[in-house]
């Protein structure tokens, strides 16, 4: 089964530079032509099964994308970031230590916000339960439409990829990735192999958001 896992579009909030959590924020105008950048290969891949997070950002995506979602599971969802939720990364950043760096390689997160190891839990039990109800149709081509966060998230523990290591996805990009329907988990050894990593036929902004 081929997995494609897309990032929304952006957020106000996303081209202020804002974290926005779980916050609930729609897309903004130029969110929706970076998507709609992204529809022609999505028709392309005709995805059989799509499942969206329960945050509206990701049905709107969807909706541009030209495609109905079959489910829309919460556990898709962008990390939870407390206090961090509607600040600016560049303030963080100006207080040093170094946090807003280790946050990003999954190494810290904000008093009261939810760990990496949390939210890398919940999003793969998020995407097992998906790709097992589209081999259950008969469908070959799976596409969950998530955030950066959960998208970060499941390619390090199904694939290796260090978040240390890369940037953020950018704003309506897709990443496809070769999953075992039939795998106990799909972070076990050969269960998943990673093929395309943050395509994004808009490419703005070259430096993307968290």
């Amino acid at each position: 089964m081929r997995l494609v896992l897309v990032r929304h579009g952006e957020t106000p909030w996303n081209e202020e530079r804002r974290l926005q959590g779980q916050r609930d924020i729609g897309l903004s105008a130029t969110g929706r032509r970076q998507v709609a950048a992204l529809a022609e290969t999505v028709g392309y891949l005709a995805p059989g099964y799509v499942v969206t997070s329960g945050l509206r950002r990701t049905h709107e995506t969807a909706e541009v994308l030209g495609v109905r979602p079959d489910a829309s599971d919460p556990r898709l969802n962008e990390a939870y970031l407390a206090g961090w939720e509607g600040r600016y990364s560049a303030e963080i950043k100006e207080e040093g230590g170094g946090v807003y760096a280790a946050w990003r390689a999954g190494r810290f997160h904000p008093p009261g916000a939810e760990s990496f190891g949390t939210l890398t839990d919940r999003v793969v039990a998020g995407i097992e339960a998906a790709v097992r109800t589209a081999r259950d149709g008969g469908h070959g081509m799976l596409m969950a439409v998530t955030h950066g966060g959960p998208a970060r998230a499941f390619l390090t523990a199904a694939v290796g990829l260090d978040p240390a290591r890369t940037v953020p996805s950018h704003p309506a990009s897709l990443s496809i990735i070769d999953v075992d329907p039939g795998a106990a988990s799909l972070t076990a050894p050969g269960a998943a192999r990673l093929r395309l990593f943050n395509y994004s036929p808009a490419m703005s902004p070259l430096d993307p958001p968290d």
